[in-house]
Parts: C-alpha cells; sequence; structure tokens
C-alpha cells in the first residue's frame, strides 16, 4: 500500500493577510544554519594556514550577499533554463517570486558570483571563501528539499510496486517516490557529512579542494536523484522519452549538472597538485 501524503499547511504562520511559506523558513534556516557554522569555520586559525582569516563580521556581511545571490541567481535561471517561453510571454511573473520557480544551478551560479565579488572588496582569498560557503551549503539544500517535499511540488516518477511510495495531492492518483526526501538525503545530509570530514582533514590550505568536492559531490547526487524525479512538464525529457543507459532521455537537471561534475573534478585536481594556492601562501608552508 503506498503511504498517504501527510497534511502539512505550505502555510507555517499566518496572521492577517501576512503568510509566511515553509518555503521561506526553508531558506531562512539554511541561511542561519550556514552563517553559524561558517563562523564556526573561520574562526579556526589552523583551517587556514597562512591565507587571510576571514573577520566575524565579514561572515556577517557575507551571508546578506550570498542571501541576494542565490534569491536572484535562483529565478533568473529559473527563468532562463525551465520556462523561458511561458515568462517571455507574461514578463511579469518573472518577479512573482512567491508563486514559487527556483533554480538550484542558477541560485548557485548566483552565490559564487556574489562570493567571488565580496571576497575581492574585502581582501580575502575567493577561493577559500568558496570553500568555506560549500561546507556549509548543504545545510540549506536539505531543509530545501524538505520544504519542497511539504509543498508536494517536484515529486517523483510512478512507483506503483515502491512501498514508500507517496501519493502526492496534486500528481494524480499514482503512487511517485519521494523524490524529494532522496535528495535532501544526498545533497544534503550525506554532503554536509562529507564536508564536515574533508574540512577537518584539509582546512583551506589547499584553496578550491573544498568547492570542488562539493560541486562534484552535488552533481553526482542530483544527477542520481534525477532517475526518481519526474521531469518538470514543460520540458519532459531531453533527447528520448525516457532516462535509458544508451538511449538517451535525459532532464535538465541531469544536464546541467554534467558540467558541474566536470568542473569540479577538475578544480579538485589542479587544488590538490597545489596550483591553485596564492604564492606567498606555498612559501609559508
Amino acid at each position: 500500500m503506498p503511504l498517504s501524503f501527510p497534511l502539512i499547511d505550505p502555510i507555517a504562520i499566518s496572521i492577517g493577510p501576512l503568510a509566511i511559506r515553509w518555503y521561506a523558513l526553508a531558506y531562512v534556516a539554511g541561511l542561519l544554519g550556514g552563517w553559524f557554522y561558517a563562523k564556526r569555520l573561520a574562526a579556526k586559525a589552523d583551517l587556514w594556514a597562512g591565507l587571510k582569516q576571514p573577520k566575524p563580521m565579514d561572515v556577517d556581511d557575507l551571508i546578506v550577499w550570498v542571501a541576494l545571490g542565490v534569491v536572484l541567481g535562483g529565478r533568473v535561471g529559473y527563468v532562463l533554463f525551465y520556462n523561458l517561453g511561458s515568462y517571455l510571454s507574461q514578463p511579469l511573473e518573472i518577479f512573482a517570486i512567491w508563486r514559487g520557480g527556483m533554480s538550484f544551478h542558477g541560485g548557485f551560479l548566483g552565490a559564487v558570483l556574489a562570493i567571488v565579488l565580496f571576497a575581492r572588496s574585502r581582501g580575502l582569498n575567493p577561493l577559500a571563501m568558496l570553500d568555506m560557503a560549500a561546507v556549509v551549503t548543504p545545510i540549506g539544500l536539505f531543509f530545501g528539499r524538505i520544504a519542497n517535499f511539504i509543498n508536494g511540488e517536484l515529486w517523483g516518477r510512478p512507483a506503483p510496486d515502491f512501498p514508500y511510495a507517496v501519493v502526492f495531492p496534486h500528481a494524480g492518483p499514482v503512487p511517485r517516490h519521494p523524490s524529494q526526501l532522496y535528495e535532501a538525503l544526498g545533497e544534503g545530509l550525506i554532503l554536509f557529512i562529507v564536508m564536515i570530514i574533508a574540512a577537518r582533514r584539509f582546512g583551506f590550505r589547499r584553496p578550491g579542494l573544498l568547492g570542488g568536492i562539493f560541486v562534484l559531490g552535488y552533481a553526482l547526487a542530483r544527477i542520481a536523484a534525477e532517475f526518481f524525479r519526474e521531469p518538470d512538464a514543460q520540458l519532459g525529457f531531453l533527447f528520448g522519452s525516457s532516462v535509458q543507459a544508451l538511449g538517451g532521455g535525459i532532464t535538465m537537471g541531469m544536464l546541467l549538472s554534467i558540467p558541474m561534475a566536470l568542473v569540479g573534478a577538475a578544480v579538485i585536481g589542479l587544488a590538490a597538485r597545489g596550483l591553485t594556492r596564492p604564492r606567498q601562501a606555498v612559501g609559508a608552508a
């Protein structure tokens, strides 16, 4: 028997006309969790090994930059990658963020740009700051995917024989994979554990290494999850009718994650060989 979808109101708090949704709270929880852990990482001098160490105030200011980068990049990415035709016909809908529609890949690029600009403005190493952000980002991914599940959106593919399949309220009567929870586990919890271990093992001594591990890890987790996630209705499968080993049919999420995996692997290789370290830091080591 499939599992019944838990009837959780997408609106967490309602005060008169003001409605605060779980999705918004997930963003807040992710940013606050990332801010708290980033301050702990910034305070550990042994992790920085000769690189300029960010001050607590730097981390406070960085959160604001990252929040803007994530929201703006996520929205622009969704418009460009997933529903451009619809938004071109109704351009004012681009600004209706409260109706949903965010792209992780767009938010990722927006956050990267914000961090690089911020680091340069404070005289910090951009790659090291990206590394610090990479360690804490899975916190936000975890809460975001849980919010997707609560909203009953981005559901999985039909799985009538899977014992833990869920009948989502807006996806018809067919039991489906709870792919949002798979992503919360892979992109969130498991990747966070990997990043904690990597941070303790390597620190920020090889700028870009932790960022590369995160980018590669996210890309692999996302590609794996896409095998269980229903493609976006307006796009469907790309280059085929289903995901097959040799017959094509990849999804947009897979397509956007492939270059991420390649970039992540390349950055790991460069950082592991010490090619990303500033000359003064290399000399200090």
